[in-house]
């Protein structure tokens, strides 16, 4: 199975921004993380960051017909974007929605996940751990 993994704006600050809430691990140990617990599964990962909607939106529509399933965690796209909505609806491929951490006990404006129109699961206030729930998720769900 070939998963795409999308990390959206500010992902690449992780281990620097607001470390009482996303901890001090930075972005190549979520890398690290997601790449082991893959190859666990037996899974093929390709991992994606960009701090600009376009590019996320462009990842989503070069999926098409290459990956069997989206792991996506847009950052503040999620409560933004209807442009990268509309790229997972158009491309139609298995997507969970991870968040590092619960956005549903966070700031009134992040209760709203455009991503989740789309997703089949979400995952919140898991930290890493989420994105291998996610990965969980797609093998039980996903057909290949």
């Amino acid at each position: 199975m070939k998963i795409l993994v999308i990390n959206g704006v500010n992902l690449n600050m992780l281990g620097i921004r607001e470390k009482n809430l996303y901890g001090d691990r930075d972005y190549r140990a979520l890398l690290r993380f997601i790449r082991a617990e893959a190859k666990k599964r037996k899974l093929f990962v390709r991992c994606f960051q960009s701090n600009s909607e376009g590019d996320i939106v462009t990842a989503i529509q070069k999926a098409y017909r290459k990956f069997d399933g989206i792991i996506i965690n847009a950052g503040a796209y999620t409560h933004t974007s209807i442009a990268i909505l509309d790229a997972l609806k158009a491309v139609n491929i298995p997507t969970a929605e991870v968040h590092l951490t619960d956005i549903y006990a966070r700031e009134e404006f992040r209760h709203l996940s455009y991503i989740s129109l789309a997703a089949e699961k979400t995952i919140c206030g898991k930290g890493f751990a989420g994105y291998a729930d996610a990965m969980d998720f797609l093998l039980a769900n996903c057909r290949v």
